[in-house]
């Protein structure tokens, strides 16, 4: 097909013996209140075998006229006009039917609120417009479908736009390029269920499909099947319907569903048949040949079943390699779509027998609980283990509250020495895409942290739903983190984590991140490399369905302390001491010099405060020891104060042993300097401090200063004010009236941060997850460019100024915008 004119409809009427109807058809339809300009009326002569070809030729350019020596059946005679039309959108219009006025308008208009539309179903009365011939439509677990509502008074009552499964294609509207990408209707089908397996597909493969009812036609109700024959009829209903089945089911639903649709299609068979098989007792074969006569007359109809049953045993080669290609590019989940289904459970034949049969199956093969659990997959680099650091906590607790209501894989290129009983935990080597590979095909939903995009290929390229955790901004880290490494090493550092963290946001469909300041700080990101865009911002405005705040949780039962794991326990420190506790590790980040300073302060007026570094020495071996921990060390060195008033803990506290050391500290401190890592980032310690109940001093800055010097849950200070940090810490220690104020307010705060709670927009989305709307139509040339283009514009502006640098510009441009694009660019550039 040759490429659509924008904004052309092209109307496709296939003719089979109807050609009074044909003609009063495009009658009707040259009098739409639409540009005759913008109209296109493909009719197709389906091998009539009788004067419609001529009558119709008699119409002369008022058409586009396609014959076909042999009739093709709706499918086929359908495709054949799509391949001739012309226009941005196809409209399949039965012969018999007369579309309203507006029938165009409407059906055209929800094209341009979302490009996921791929077609529009028109609502479709009766002859007189009194009675409902299509309003939506269900289908069944055997794979029929049908429509809803027939024949009942139209009252309106059915009248909002939605999304629907299918359209009928009595009345349908397609974008063209869309139906030729997915290979239009099924000619296999011939007739009936062709409209329902192009919805299906269209809904797999992540497209929307939508119900205008202002977009009217009106039909005379089955009016070109009257010659058809009721054992045809059956024939194909029966087949298309395993079809249907075969072609789109995912692996596990296709098991069930498809050995019961068989036993139900042979059963329909006998009931039909007037027979009996009870009858047919095993004894009855066990005398002479002449005593058995089962002679009771069997309509041709009754076999229609299993005739249909044969012949989709025929067909199951070619079907194979179509359903492999199929489900290969999917999107979206068979749990997904089953509520557009209706009433699966729908009999649609009504003999006693039958119904029988229908229940047995069913209850047999458990067909009414069809859904199955999302699969998620989780990903981190850290280490899984009794010691766990943040990125490997959050990674285990997403992972047990999504084990709630999901199926999920926890994996990790580290250490796997952590087991579960609600979930499974793997181990892959960095090297080994294959077997990353395995756990990705498993999966529905994968949630990656780090760089997991960047070490394994099979993910960067994933189908599934990819979800990214974008809480931890690497890029800002290694502006400090990096700063000891020599300036060529430290921006290599800085590009990479961002090449890294660009990645996943141009191919992510979710994301989540800890704060406000960082939801803020990713949507300039976003945007950055397209991903805020007309069909992200259509689909939800305030793109909470693209960006959602996570933040770092913690455990929703209050923790009770089972030992004393630093007072009377440490050397040093006493019973009676008072203890302000550093929470974690020590990062470059950090500004532990002036609390050193400030202890010191503390120390001379109260020798028995004592500060306690909780764990030094990383449990991710990937993790290197910073700079910052030997200055720390030797600073308290030099002041007098380690092992006397400051301890270092050098291994780090296991995780189900935490509390231990919270619960016996009377304050937790975090200080650090005022910079851009400080800004947007979220520091997990304090939500350890808030579990424990402990009052808290930290510099200004952050996340969680404005909560703590409000509340109040401690005391900020501007960062390096060493006597302000020591009077703080003082007041933390020694005021009890303050002390007390303060453990109520973090009793209070630390309910908004269970990881129930925080977790919950994550949770919500990966137990219904959806393709990012702009992901949904990945490989779309125009969506491409939008998204890709920023980023691909500023690596060639980047490169050194020259004329291999204005080629590569120049030839990027006549790709993405053509000859006339370019040529307008090259006259900017000239006039300056």
């Amino acid at each position: 097909m040759s490429k659509p004119s924008s904004g052309v409809v092209s109307v496709v009427i296939v003719n089979f013996r109807g050609a009074d109807d044909t003609i009063t058809c495009i009658e009707h339809l040259e009098q739409v209140e639409w540009p005759r300009e913008l109209l296109e009326i493909v009719v197709v002569e389906n091998g009539s075998g009788d004067d419609s070809y001529e009558r119709l030729r008699r119409l002369g350019d008022r058409i586009t006229l396609i014959r076909s020596k042999k009739n093709l059946g709706f499918t086929g005679g359908s495709n054949l006009g799509a391949r001739h039309a012309k226009g941005e959108f196809v409209a399949f219009l039965n012969n018999d039917s007369r579309p309203h006025p507006q029938w165009i308008a409407q059906g055209v208009q929800p094209f341009h609120t979302s490009l996921q539309i791929a077609a529009v179903a028109s609502k479709v009365l009766d002859w007189d417009g009194k009675h409902i011939d299509f309003v939506g439509g269900e289908v069944t677990w055997f794979g029929m479908g049908f429509k809803s509502h027939v024949t009942e008074q139209d009252t309106g009552a059915f009248d909002a736009p939605r999304d629907i499964l299918f359209g009928t294609g009595s009345a349908l509207f397609v974008r063209a390029a869309v139906f030729e990408e997915v290979g239009g209707f099924d000619e296999r089908l011939f007739m009936f269920y062709d409209d329902v397996d192009l919805g299906w597909r269209l809904n797999l493969l992540g497209y929307r499909v939508r119900f205008a009812p202002d977009s009217v036609v009106f039909h005379k109700h089955h009016g070109s099947m009257r010659s058809f024959g009721a054992y045809r009829e059956m024939y194909l209903l029966e087949r298309n319907a395993l079809i249907l089945l075969f072609k789109n089911l995912d692996d596990e639903n296709l098991a069930r569903f498809l050995p019961g649709a068989l036993a139900l299609a042979a059963r329909r068979s006998v009931a039909k048949s007037g027979l009996d098989s009870t009858q047919f007792d095993i004894r009855a074969f066990t005398g002479a040949a002449d005593e058995f006569d089962p002679t009771t007359p069997v309509d041709k109809e009754a076999l229609a079943g299993l005739f249909a049953i044969d012949q989709f045993v025929e067909l199951l080669p070619e079907l194979a390699a179509e359903r492999s290609r199929l489900q290969s590019q999917r999107t979206v989940r068979d749990s997904d779509l089953f509520p557009m289904f209706g009433d699966m459970g729908t009999p649609l034949y009504h003999s006693p027998r039958y119904i029988d049969g229908l229940r047995r199956i069913m209850n047999a093969l458990d067909i009414r609980t069809p859904a199955r659990r999302v699969r998620v997959l989780v990903v981190t680099g850290d280490s899984l283990g009794e010691k766990m650091a943040g990125p490997a906590i959050r990674a285990w607790r997403i992972s047990e509250r999504l084990a709630d209501a999901a199926d999920v894989r926890l994996v990790t290129w580290n250490a796997a020495k952590r087991k579960s009983k609600t979930f499974r935990v793997d181990h892959v080597d960095v090297h080994d895409n294959a077997a990353m590979h395995e756990h990705e095909k498993w999966a529905d939903v994968v949630l990656v942290q780090g760089y997991a995009l960047h070490h394994f290929h099979c993910l960067a390229v994933t189908r599934k739903i990819l979800v990214a955790d974008l809480y931890d901004p690497m890029h800002l880290e290694q502006l400090e983190q990096g700063r000891d490494h020599g300036f060529d090493r430290w921006q290599n550092q800085i590009a990479s984590a961002t090449a890294v963290l660009n990645q996943q946001i141009a191919r992510a469909d979710f994301f989540i991140c800890a704060t406000e300041k960082q939801r803020a700080f990713w949507l300039g990101q976003l945007a950055a490399l397209g991903r805020v865009n007309a069909l992200t911002y259509e689909a939800d405005n305030s793109l909470e369905d693209l960006i959602a705040i996570v933040p770092f949780g913690l455990e929703d039962e209050v923790p009770e302390q089972t030992r004393h794991a630093i007072k009377g326990t440490m050397p040093g420190i006493g019973p009676d001491d008072k203890v302000i506790l550093w929470g974690g590790g020590i990062y470059n980040w950090f500004d532990t010099a002036t609390l050193i300073r400030a202890m010191r302060k503390v120390a001379d007026r109260h020798p028995d405060a004592k500060l306690f570094f909780l764990g030094v020495t990383h449990p991710n071996p990937d993790v290197p020891e910073m700079a910052i921990v030997t200055e720390t060390r030797r600073l308290a060195d030099e002041l007098g104060l380690t092992d006397k008033n400051v301890f270092f803990n050098r291994e780090w506290v296991a995780l189900d042993d935490r509390h231990n050391y919270l619960l016996d500290a009377d304050a937790g401190v975090s200080t650090h300097y005022e910079h851009v890592e400080t800004t947007f980032s979220f520091r997990t310690r304090i939500l350890d401090y808030l579990w424990a109940g402990l009052p808290m001093v930290t510099t200004r800055g952050d996340s969680f200063a404005d909560l703590i010097a409000t509340a109040p849950l401690g005391v900020t200070v501007p960062e390096q004010d060493v006597d302000a940090l020591a009077a703080a810490i003082e007041k933390v220690l020694y005021d009890e009236d303050f002390q007390a104020l303060a453990k109520r307010q973090v009793a209070s705060a630390r309910e908004d941060f269970t990881w129930d709670r925080v977790l919950a927009p994550l949770v919500q989305f990966c137990v219904s997850p959806r393709r990012a709307p702009d992901r949904l139509l990945a490989g779309d040339q125009k969506v491409e460019q939008w998204i890709h283009r920023p980023a691909r514009v500023d690596a060639l502006r980047a490169l050194p100024p020259g004329l291999g640098r204005n080629t590569r510009l120049a030839m990027y441009y006549l790709r993405s915008e053509g000859i006339n694009g370019l040529g307008t660019r090259m006259q900017r550039w000239l006039s300056r």
